[in-house]
């Protein structure tokens, strides 16, 4: 039987999603809900993404990475619909992406799926009337990893592959991570003491200690990538602060695109204080960044 994370891992991998209403645009008509497409299978099992498909789509879309710990708890994606209304209202195609679980599952695993949800979007783009160059990832704490993982090591696809949608590119322009581990060196030998505490998190992180670096998305920081908004709780006693800090300043220093906002209430999960705050800067970068045709 599967364990599920805390709730606190949990509520960070819905943190856009269920972030508090804000300011937005006069409602649309009601979105629409496309359950259960599989975008791949892992030892026979479907891997699925579930779509919030806004009324007037703007042509972009948002992969919205639903993982806590590593671990991927579905839920009806009706729950989502509420407060993904400032996303949906202003166009975009919310897609709720789902991967395998522990114990099966570890870090690199999570990490082959979202690739292959990017691949399976890209193929499909015509299907839900997107661009595949204005595609955006969000998540928080290991879903804000595995965003990172999308924005810092994006392919063009492999032409020669015998699967198609493997010969799709897995790119995405534009990122924004919440409360994120950005550096797994050492987490599968010697983790964080916090991370030590959470018995769940060991099945995740039991892989080979010579992928840590494969799996860190600051080791693969360069120019090309995504455009990247950090965001990270001040106090956060879980995933500390430095990662996000750490991360900006290697983005600089590489000259890679992106910002970082330092959330002074928040600890691992967001403070009320911060909560707007945080959907508004979300909202707000992909407006910016995937809000027109190039």
């Amino acid at each position: 039987m599967l364990t599920s994370p805390p709730t606190r891992f949990f509520a960070f991998g819905l943190l856009l999603l269920l972030a508090p209403p804000m300011c937005a645009p006069t409602a649309a008509s009601p979105p629409t809900i496309e359950r259960d497409v599989t975008y791949g299978f892992k030892g026979g099992t479907p891997l699925i993404l579930d779509v919030l498909k806004p009324s007037r789509p703007n042509g972009a879309g948002i992969l919205a990475i639903q993982s806590a710990g590593w671990y991927s708890a579905r839920r009806d994606p009706a729950i989502f619909v509420p407060n993904s209304l400032s996303l949906l209202n202003r166009g975009f195609t919310v897609f709720l992406i789902w991967h395998a679980n522990p114990p099966q599952s570890k870090v690199p695993d999570a990490i082959a799926d979202v690739r292959r949800a990017a691949r399976y979007i890209h193929a499909n783009a015509s299907r839900w009337n997107i661009d595949p160059n204005r595609l955006g990832a969000v998540g928080g704490s290991a879903g804000g990893h595995l965003s990172l993982m999308l924005a810092t090591t994006a392919d063009k696809g492999n032409p020669n592959a015998s699967d198609p949608i493997e010969r799709h590119s897995n790119r995405i322009a534009a990122v924004v991570s919440i409360n994120a581990p950005t550096d797994l060196r050492g987490w599968t030998t010697k983790p964080p003491e916090a991370i030590t505490k959470i018995a769940i998190l060991k099945a995740p992180l039991s892989f080979d200690a010579a992928l840590e670096s494969d799996c860190s998305p600051i080791v693969h920081v360069d120019p090309s990538d995504a455009q990247i908004l950090l965001l990270h709780g001040q106090k956060d006693d879980l995933i500390s602060v430095n990662h996000a800090l750490h991360m900006i300043a290697t983005m600089r220093e590489r000259r890679a695109p992106g910002d970082i906002v330092v959330l002074k209430n928040s600890t691992h999960s967001v403070a009320a204080q911060d909560a707007n705050a945080v959907a508004t800067a979300t909202v707000n970068w992909f407006v910016k960044h995937l809000g027109k045709s190039k």
